[in-house]
């Protein structure tokens, strides 16, 4: 029998949040919580983030990308300048992240305003790629429409073939880092009965401020 989709439900019962419980800064509230999800087996890429962008005529976009970095300030990844994502943050730097740790049940919401990082930063990370994922940055026109999969892979075998002698690949300059600096960070445990806990840190008058939320 199939399932219907108005009979999903979990009863979330793993943890509560009080706000006895949480750090004055939410860097380091969201490195605490980070770390329980990066040691727990069952959390499948911890690392991975909804970033949500805006367009110039205000339309919305979402999509998977993975943290890659933690400052104290920030949060960094990395993309393609050029794709959807990177020509909406250039018209509007504002854009959100979202954490989703299952095992945990719980989540982080954080909003703020991004900007590239120094090209030294971006070239150091290059850098540590693996050649593959170097090579694929070079050769994908990111969000753009090709023709089909060969497309691809025959770009990508055209440039192992000029590439084959050297020993470091410079990074391209269409692709980097970002940071996002919030403004706004929330952390949600899911408790029973849809009666969550939530806390929101608000920047204000360059103090954060710990408020909780209805769920």
């Amino acid at each position: 029998m199939e399932k219907n989709i108005k009979d999903l439900r979990t009863d979330y019962q793993k943890g509560e949040l009080n706000r006895t419980d949480l750090h004055d800064s939410p860097f380091v509230q969201f490195a605490q919580w980070f770390d329980q999800a990066l040691n727990d087996d069952s959390v499948i890429e911890p690392n991975g983030m909804v970033l949500s962008t805006v367009s110039a005529d205000q339309k919305p976009s979402s999509r998977v990308v993975l943290l890659k970095g933690l400052s104290d300030r920030g949060f960094i990844f990395y993309t393609n300048y050029s794709s959807r994502k990177g020509s909406e943050l250039l018209t509007n730097p504002h854009a959100a992240l979202n954490f989703w740790w299952r095992a945990q049940q719980r989540q982080v919401r954080i909003e703020g305003r991004v900007e590239k990082i120094t090209p030294q930063k971006s070239d150091d990370y290059f850098s540590s790629r693996p050649q593959g994922s170097q090579l694929s940055a070079m050769v994908s026109p990111q969000s753009k429409p090709i023709p089909n999969r060969a497309y691809l892979s025959e770009r990508l075998q055209q440039l192992r073939n000029e590439l084959a002698a050297q020993t470091k690949i410079e990074r391209p300059q269409h692709w980097g880092g970002y940071e996002l600096t919030p403004d706004l960070v929330e952390f949600w445990q899911g408790r029973s009965n849809r009666l969550h806990d939530r806390f929101r840190y608000e920047l204000r008058d360059a103090t954060w401020t710990i408020e909780r939320l209805a769920p």
